[in-house]
């Protein structure tokens, strides 16, 4: 099932037909609240309620030209600008393919680091993570940004064979790291194919930074899991540590795990929740099912509303 919905989200037929669907809309709305910046701060607004800050990416992946990059930009500016005027506790996060990574690494720096320039002082901009093809160019990004901005954070995926030696190279700056597990087609020679091993990875690494956080290093480490078998332990060991919600979180995503989210914040563990937004969503939410496949009855039971 996972492979196939990791094929579907690749599928350029499907990503043009399966969105006029209205149960796939209807579908997707259990992850997304809309596709309008506006929707997206409007539930973080409604989150803010409930003591959660929240992080917020618009959809879209490979443009295909300079001006799009640069439509990206202003889209992310306006959603800083309108989050601080709200009074938001709010965080952006940005695909490298949607501000230039494939037109020009250069284009991605410019834009990136203005980005970062705006969210000084407003929280961290992260720079996520998209396929392995993508993984040494990103680094390179981050690394290129991180010279000139302290606030940006870098998303590594467990499944990589690779993140354990990345993790240490990017160790000097100190960094702001989501971890995730990996949402994305790999081979095996590239990435981890059994979960026991992704799970075994992701919490060496956690651990890895949790003992250099606690050990007085620079940096920042957000969990982007909604498994207990991570929470659970990785909370207790960040709290043993002495962290606390400056320099560590657990991120999770809008729509999954709300009872979970609730109980976090009641315990005091620090929460932050990732809303996404835009018309370019089909891709996304196909990786979304595929990390959770038992999702496939929500939407099977939308068809029949």
């Amino acid at each position: 099932m996972r492979k196939a919905l990791l094929w579907a989200s690749t599928n350029r037929w499907l990503s043009q037909r399966l969105p006029e669907r209205p149960f796939v809309r209807r579908a997707v709305r259990k992850f997304m609240p809309g596709e309008k910046l506006e929707d997206a701060l409007g539930e973080a607004a409604g989150l803010r309620e409930e003591g959660i800050p929240t992080l917020v990416t618009t959809l879209g992946e490979n443009v295909e030209t300079a001006e799009e990059t640069r439509e990206s930009v202003a889209e992310y500016v306006r959603a800083m600008d309108l989050a601080e005027e709200m009074g938001l506790d709010l965080e952006v996060s940005i695909k490298p393919t949607h501000l230039g990574l494939d037109q020009d690494p250069e284009l991605a720096v410019e834009n990136v680091g203005a980005l970062a320039a705006r969210a000084e002082g407003h929280g961290t901009l992260w720079i996520d993570m998209e396929g392995s093809y993508y993984t040494e160019a990103t680094l390179s990004l981050y690394r290129a940004v991180r010279r000139r901005h302290v606030n940006v954070g870098l998303c590594i995926q467990s499944y990589l064979r690779r993140t354990a030696d990345d993790l240490e190279s990017l160790m000097e700056f100190g960094p702001r790291i989501r971890l995730v597990k990996g949402a994305y087609a790999e081979p095996a020679e590239i990435a981890f194919p059994d979960k026991r091993d992704v799970d075994e990875s992701y919490l060496a690494l956690a651990r890895r930074l949790v003992d250099h956080l606690g050990n007085g290093g620079d940096g920042f480490l957000g969990l982007g899991t909604h498994d207990p078998a991570m929470i659970g332990p990785l909370s207790a060991d960040a709290a043993a540590a002495g962290l606390d919600g400056s320099r560590f979180e657990i991120e999770m995503l809008y729509g999954i795990g709300r009872r979970e989210q609730r109980r976090l914040v009641r315990n005091g563990t620090p929460l932050r929740v990732l809303i996404s937004y835009g018309g370019a969503w089909f891709p996304w939410y196909m990786r979304r099912l595929a990390e959770r496949p038992a999702n496939i009855w929500f939407v099977a039971r939308s068809m029949f509303r």
